[in-house]
């Protein structure tokens, strides 16, 4: 039986590209070369357009743009590519670490929401200690993706807790929205696309130096009055 959690919360929920390791250069640079195979231009500025949504959605905006590749043909390659880059390097965000090992010290367990497939998600857990992340909830296993709620209510079941009870961290804005949808505490965490003010989240500069207590604090107003601030 697990031990009450001493805050407000009971658990969070991390996405994973974005907000718990940088993997966005990882998946331009995947696209760029994917592309180009092509002879097809692809930049930062369209890779925005990526930013916090499915694989598959992201591999028809490649189709949009002229990659004449099946979209599911599209996302493995681009997976093997960024799969590799982990393998080589894992890029934690700022105060990411730091925050894991405080809520494992705190006997608060996480659990990783992402639109990126089991096969990149085990790649960048296996880089965190053991225990770290109790479940994984991955775009291949799930039927509607973010901004849709399922990915966050699939995520607070695992974790065994209602999803007011769950803080859930967000670095895109379809992904604020399904925290959000879900009924969790959002906070968000503006990366390579600024967020703007959300009703039901609040947002932060970065992960810098927070703690259990401070995403207590940070959130404790959602409980009562959703809102932005």
């Amino acid at each position: 039986m697990s031990t009450p959690s001493p805050h407000s919360f009971a658990a969070v929920l991390w996405d994973m590209d974005g907000t718990l390791v940088d993997t966005e250069p990882y998946w331009m640079a995947a696209e760029i070369e994917l592309m180009g195979r092509y002879g097809l231009h692809w930049d930062e500025e369209l890779g925005e357009l990526m930013v916090g949504n499915t694989l598959l959605r992201s591999a028809e905006i490649l189709r949009e743009h002229g990659l004449p590749l099946p979209a599911e043909e599209i996302v493995e390659i681009l997976l093997d590519g960024v799969v590799a880059r982990v393998h080589e390097h894992v890029p934690f965000r700022p105060g990411a670490l730091a925050l894991l090992s405080d809520l494992r010290a705190a006997g608060v367990p996480c659990a990783l929401v992402t639109m990126s497939y089991r096969r990149l998600a085990e790649a960048v857990v296996a880089a965190c200690e053991p225990g770290t992340f109790v479940s994984l909830v991955t775009g291949d296993e799930v039927s509607h993706g973010k901004p849709h709620p399922e990915p966050y209510l699939v995520g607070a079941q695992a974790v065994g807790q209602p999803p007011h009870r769950c803080v859930a961290l967000e670095d895109s804005l379809p992904g604020l929205r399904s925290a959000v949808a879900a009924g969790t505490r959002a906070v968000g965490i503006p990366h390579i696309v600024g967020l703007p003010e959300t009703a039901g989240a609040v947002l932060v500069d970065s992960l810098e130096g927070m703690t259990a207590s401070g995403l207590d604090a940070l959130t404790a107003d959602l409980l009562s009055a959703p809102r932005s601030r």
